[in-house]
Formats: C-alpha cells, sequence, structure tokens
C-alpha cells in the first residue's frame, strides 16, 4: 500500500517538474528502505538557509549539466522556477552564457564551474564568493554542488540516465 502512495507521489513530483523519475520507481521496486534512504538524503540536498534562491540554483543547475543529465537539469530548472529565481537568469545558465549573468551570479557559475571540473581559478571565485555570501552561504554553495550530482551519478548507476540536450529544457516564463 505504501508504495502505491508513494508511486502516486512520484507521478505527481514528474507532472510538476516535467521529467521522468522512473529511476525513483525502480529504487522503490527493489527495496522500500533504499528508497527511503534516498528520499531522506534528497531532502538534505533541498536545504538553504543563508543563501538566496539564484546563486543556490545556479550552482545546482551548473554541476548537474556537469553529469550530463537532461531530466536533472529540467528539475532543477523547474525547482529553480518554483522558489522564484528569475527565467532570464535560467536561460544564461543552461544556454551556458555566463556573462548574461549579473557578476555575483557569474562567479557563482564560474566557482562551479571549476569545482566541477577540478580546473581553473578557484581559490579567486571562492574569496569572492565568501565574500558576498560568508563562510555559511559558501557552505551551502558547496553542498549544492555536491548534492546535485548524485542524483544523476544513481541514475546513470541504474542506467536510468538521458544524456543532457539543453535545447528541450523548458523554461517557464
Amino acid at each position: 500500500m505504501i508504495r502505491y502512495w508513494i508511486g502516486r507521489r512520484i507521478s505527481a513530483a514528474e507532472k510538476a517538474l516535467g521529467a521522468s523519475m522512473e529511476y525513483l520507481r525502480h529504487i522503490l521496486r527493489v527495496s522500500l528502505g533504499e528508497f527511503v534512504r534516498f528520499w531522506r538524503f534528497g531532502r538534505l540536498a533541498d536545504r538553504r538557509r543563508t543563501l538566496p534562491p539564484a546563486p543556490f540554483y545556479v550552482a545546482r543547475l551548473v554541476a548537474v549539466l556537469h553529469e550530463d543529465c537532461g531530466d536533472c537539469v529540467q528539475i532543477e530548472a523547474a525547482l529553480a522556477r518554483r522558489d522564484g529565481v528569475p527565467a532570464s537568469v535560467l536561460k544564461a545558465v543552461v544556454g551556458l552564457r555566463p556573462s548574461d549573468l549579473p557578476e555575483e551570479l557569474a562567479d557563482v557559475y564560474l566557482f562551479t564551474e571549476c569545482v566541477t571540473q577540478n580546473a581553473g581559478d578557484a581559490e579567486t571565485l571562492r574569496a569572492k564568493v565568501r565574500r558576498r555570501y560568508g563562510e555559511e552561504g559558501l557552505v551551502e554553495i558547496a553542498q549544492a554542488i555536491a548534492f546535485a550530482r548524485v542524483s544523476p551519478v544513481v541514475k546513470r548507476s541504474l542506467g536510468y540516465a538521458s544524456a543532457c540536450e539543453v535545447k528541450s529544457i523548458s523554461i517557464e516564463e
């Protein structure tokens, strides 16, 4: 009975976010306990306390773009819109145009790229991010980057990943 209820919640989330979550159904079919553990992790991943929505979601979007998961990018974009992030910001990120972002968000974008690619001038960007958002904000960005990468890795491991197709990402105005 509980699996049925959870399955309905997954279907509602798919409809609201515009992306398949079939990998969650797979986890649910295999082990209710593992599903609950993954769901709890997802609740942790959505937590932000000090950061405004825009830098939080810029970091998450850049991280999932790096993981090459189209469904995950769609989900992050939908969550960001629901949290009030302007469509123009999301379009710049998904379009890989950090120069179209305000400076404070471009810094988060470029910092996240440095972290996910383990390249570039992370020290200078980290200092800018720390000055702007404080130490707790930097920690939240670091966790946003790390947590955003988990679902694409799980999906790819289970055989449910779809390659990122930026052109198919829907960002509602």
